[in-house]
């Protein structure tokens, strides 16, 4: 073989994104009981702080009018009826209807699929965008030096890294690591999957790649990274020898993996038509690796929430943003139907937006925000905004009566799709949301169990 270590390690950078490796301490974590392999998620973060109240209208309370809302006002007329008396969705959303409409929820043929969740949050908001992002992507919030994320963690203690097979199956569609999927053993991200690879030419590419023992006449002891960490390592005695040649061997079934994904055109399933943009271009490609990979999470972001000015009403800025979750929501649903059952997807945002608009015609910082979950076994509805969960004068019920109070924690809502989802054990949960049960035990009215799967 005409490459040695040493080389593969002076020339091997990627390009594209992080290493997508466990490079250290490979675990061996046994999957709980009822943990399904099949089981995937694909998470949106909305950057800024979604206005929910804008997304999700609470039409019966008396305090959603003209005055707290002077250029933000939808009539009842221009929303979407939700079927519970209290709640509508801003029109730029309607997309979305495809998944929520059921027989049981507003009369309309469809699966059910879709739940809205309005007042999601947790104690202490912080309004800053950089730590409440923090906060919700480490799950731990008032730690703003704890830079490891929750579906890292949900990865790496539920999944057997060490497994050729789990080589790839979790990575941010984004040109930097999302915090959500950091952590001491790096997890991939790339801002497409075909960049994803050694630097240099495609065919210089495939050469040093190369192929594994037996696979080729030519070269029966492999060649390249393939050749070179695919067989048994040498110097079985010199140390960390074992560790060294196993992250060989998971980066090339790493690249050989997003290679294989990439080789072929993609074309969605069911007439999907994914947003416009490179938003658009990371959905359709989350959807391509979700059916030709072992993926397990994947997640993007989409910027622009920040809508302190003209937000816009029927049209503008906030509507643009919401048709293009939405279109999201409508896409992956019907490209995605060989899978439905098995996959769920999820929005999340640091913060909402205060009640009362502006005088820039716009909302700025507060606190509970509202988030989507879809997928084949959610339970549609709308949850926290209907006349039982919600009093008239809510949209201004926290102690300096500015913003609108959670009713939820946002890490109850991931308790939920971990385990009833994932079949997370409680266990695996309190490792995954460490923080999770002494929140409870402070604030137990936050952690009131939905009920989102069925």
């Amino acid at each position: 073989m005409n490459m040695q270590r040493r080389d593969f390690l002076k020339t091997g950078s990627l390009v594209g994104g992080a290493l997508g490796l466990n490079m250290l301490g490979l675990p061996r974590n046994l999957l709980a009981d009822g943990h399904s392999g099949n089981k995937k998620m694909l998470f949106i973060f909305q950057r800024g702080g979604n206005d929910g109240i804008n997304a999700v209208i609470p039409r019966g309370d008396n305090e959603y009018n003209t005055t707290n809302r002077p250029t933000l006002f939808l009539r009842e007329n221009q929303a979407l009826d939700l079927g519970n008396g209290f709640a509508q969705l801003h029109p730029g959303l309607e997309p979305m209807m495809e998944i929520f409409n059921g027989s049981k929820l507003n009369g309309q043929d469809g699966p059910g699929n879709l739940a809205i969740i309005h007042r999601v949050g947790y104690a202490d908001q912080s309004r800053s965008h950089f730590n409440s992002q923090h906060y919700w992507e480490n799950a731990t919030p008032g730690n703003k030096k704890l830079d490891e994320g929750m579906f890292y963690r949900q990865i790496t203690r539920t999944l057997d890294l060490s497994d050729e097979k789990n080589a790839f199956v979790a990575a941010s569609l984004s040109g930097s690591q999302m915090v959500s999927l950091r952590g001491p053993k790096p997890l991939p991200n790339f801002r497409k999957a075909s960049e994803f690879a050694f630097k240099g030419s495609a065919a210089q590419n495939r050469k040093f790649l190369g192929t594994l023992p037996g696979a080729d006449p030519r070269w029966p002891s492999g060649s390249g990274v393939l050749g070179l960490y695919g067989g048994q390592p040498n110097l079985p005695r010199k140390r960390y020898r074992e560790t060294v040649h196993r992250t060989g061997q998971l980066l090339g079934s790493t690249i050989q993996t997003l290679q294989d994904a990439t080789q072929k055109a993609y074309t969605p399933a069911n007439s999907a038509t994914y947003p416009g943009g490179s938003y658009g271009e990371r959905l359709r490609e989350a959807a391509m690796l979700f059916k030709r990979t072992n993926a397990k999470i994947l997640g993007l972001n989409i910027g622009g929430w920040d809508t302190h000015t003209s937000q816009g009403q029927l049209y503008g800025k906030h509507r643009q943003l919401l048709g293009n979750v939405a279109l999201a929501f409508q896409a992956f649903y019907r490209d995605m139907q060989d899978q439905w059952g098995d996959m769920v997807i999820v929005t999340m945002t640091e913060f909402g937006r205060t009640s009362k608009e502006n005088g820039s015609r716009g909302t700025d910082h507060a606190e509970a925000a509202a988030m989507f979950v879809a997928g084949g076994s959610v339970k549609g509805g709308v949850y926290n905004c209907d006349s039982k969960t919600w009093k008239n004068g809510d949209m201004f019920s926290t102690k300096n009566e500015r913003y609108l109070l959670r009713k939820t924690d946002f890490r109850s809502v991931f308790e939920e799709i971990f385990t009833n989802h994932f079949g997370d054990s409680k266990k695996q949960l309190a490792q995954v949301i460490p923080s999770y049960e002494e929140a409870k035990r402070k604030n137990p009215a936050d952690f009131k169990k939905l009920g989102l799967f069925a």
